[in-house]
């Protein structure tokens, strides 16, 4: 990952930051925390598109898509499409 990409999770409604607690609970049953797998759980692995702003540790019970709670993607993305263009080859023309 280049070094300068720096990556917030937040809730995209009310600005909430993950406090690393286990606020999200699967259908499954499974409690743990979503951003340690990307939305996936770890028991089950049904992968959740949409993450709930939970109430009780302060935030705003919306429901948002998981991606969205990823802030600074844009700026990654860009670095890595660079990181990865071959550099333009010097063409030789005697």
């Amino acid at each position: 990952m280049p070094a300068s990409s720096a990556i917030e999770i937040y809730c995209p409604a009310c600005q909430w930051e993950p406090d690393g607690g286990a606020h999200w609970q699967c259908r499954c049953g499974h409690v743990w925390n979503t951003f340690d797998t990307g939305g996936t759980c770890p028991k089950c692995h049904y992968r959740w598109a949409v993450t709930t702003c939970p109430p009780r540790p302060g935030g705003c019970g919306v429901t948002s898509a998981h991606i969205d709670w990823y802030h600074g993607l844009d700026a990654l993305v860009e670095e890595l499409v660079e990181a990865a263009m071959p550099a333009p080859v010097a063409v030789y023309r005697p």
